[in-house]
């Protein structure tokens, strides 16, 4: 009968099982430990219904989960809109307030091209999926996907899942590291009081950003031009409903589609190989070797100033923003309760953002 052999259970394989079963663990992990839960419940969701067998939804042309990813994600949509999003969200006055801690966000970068490197040299990738997974360690889920989208789309859910994962283990991940390369003395180090940034500079800063980020490394435009965009609605004072929006009601719009459609790029045929692996074990080495970079720099910036940096907000330089800077506020109050760190930490936080989309720029420019 024509009902009973269009019926979907007849076509289920062990592959898809497989994958309902990750899918379960991802929103598990979003719902009981609140990992990550914006993202990860619907890309848990989304390798559910993808690996649903005859049910079409990523069927070229027609299926609805298709015509979201490739309007919202080869279109190069969903990434700049959730920019616009968190620069509305965004303050760039610690760092400005600070302009040297740029360098603790350039400096955490390390652990992307280091990573690039051993995939590529040892691991068997090629140039552009060398990018896409090095990436990971700047640790910003949108650049994440706005790169991989471009050169290497068929590990686009592989390296978005490792990506938002070592992002909600950032807590675990980053303490040990930070022990290990500092001293007591040196978590210890109480920084200077900041000086207070006016409205103009903030004003300026996001128009002159994207001047010179864009001049320099043209294939960055779309996400640093939304991102600067939505900052400026912020600090303008006079387009409150716009910033509003950006923040809240457009940001949560575009993430329910981009979790959606990049859980729904992961069916078992193509997730469930020995690659996979090799992109999560690298995604760790990313962000443990940018987490180890950031430190080292402060304590190298150290040796040429008298007004010491605390080595631990280095590790504030992967654009996990805010949690990064809230591990560093955490491990400084271990050893000095009344030394917060966490408006420090915030400047190579979000330094780290724009560093990680200037990177994303360079891979572009050099691989597509």
């Amino acid at each position: 009968m024509p009902f009973l052999e269009a019926m979907g259970i007849l076509y289920l394989t062990p592959n898809m099982i497989t994958m309902w079963l990750i899918g379960l663990l991802l929103i598990y992990l979003a719902v009981k430990k609140q990992y990550e839960p914006l993202l990860l419940l619907p890309i848990g969701f989304g390798i559910i219904i993808a690996n649903l067998p005859e049910a079409g939804l990523m069927k070229p042309d027609t299926g609805l989960i298709w015509l979201f990813y490739h309007f919202g994600i080869e279109w190069e949509v969903i990434p700049p809109l959730i920019f616009l999003g968190l620069g509305a969200m965004t303050d760039f006055g610690p760092m400005l307030a600070q302009p040297r801690l740029i360098f603790l966000g350039a400096g955490a970068q390390v652990g992307v091209y280091v990573t690039f490197f051993v995939a590529y040299a040892f691991m068997g990738f090629s140039l552009k999926e060398a990018a896409s997974i090095g990436i990971i360690g700047g640790a910003d889920g949108p650049t994440t996907i706005f790169l991989a989208s471009k050169l290497a789309p068929h590990l686009l859910g592989a390296v978005a899942v490792a990506g938002y994962s070592y992002m909600a283990m950032v807590p675990f991940i980053q303490p040990p590291i930070m022990r290990l390369l500092t001293t007591d003395a040196e978590r210890r180090i109480r920084m200077k009081k900041s000086r207070k940034v006016t409205q103009r500079e903030k004003i300026i800063f996001p128009i002159t950003a994207t001047i010179v980020i864009v001049l320099l490394v043209p294939a960055s435009a779309p996400l640093i031009s939304m991102f600067m965009l939505g900052n400026l609605f912020r600090e303008s004072g006079v387009v409150g409903r716009l910033s509003d929006t950006a923040q809240n009601a457009l940001m949560n719009i575009v993430t329910i589609f981009l979790g959606v459609s990049i859980g729904a790029t992961m069916d078992g045929d193509h997730f469930l190989q020995k690659q996979v692996i090799y992109i999560f074990l690298l995604g760790l080495v990313a962000f443990m070797a940018s987490t180890a970079s950031g430190v080292l720099l402060a304590k190298f910036m150290n040796l040429f100033t008298k007004n010491k940096i605390n080595p631990l907000i280095g590790a504030a330089g992967v654009s996990a923003v805010p949690m990064s800077a809230r591990v560093v506020q955490k491990e400084g109050s271990r050893v000095d309760k009344k030394n917060y760190l966490l408006m420090f930490a915030m400047g190579p936080n979000i330094a780290g953002v724009i560093g990680t989309v200037i990177a994303a720029g360079i891979f572009l420019t050099m691989l597509q």
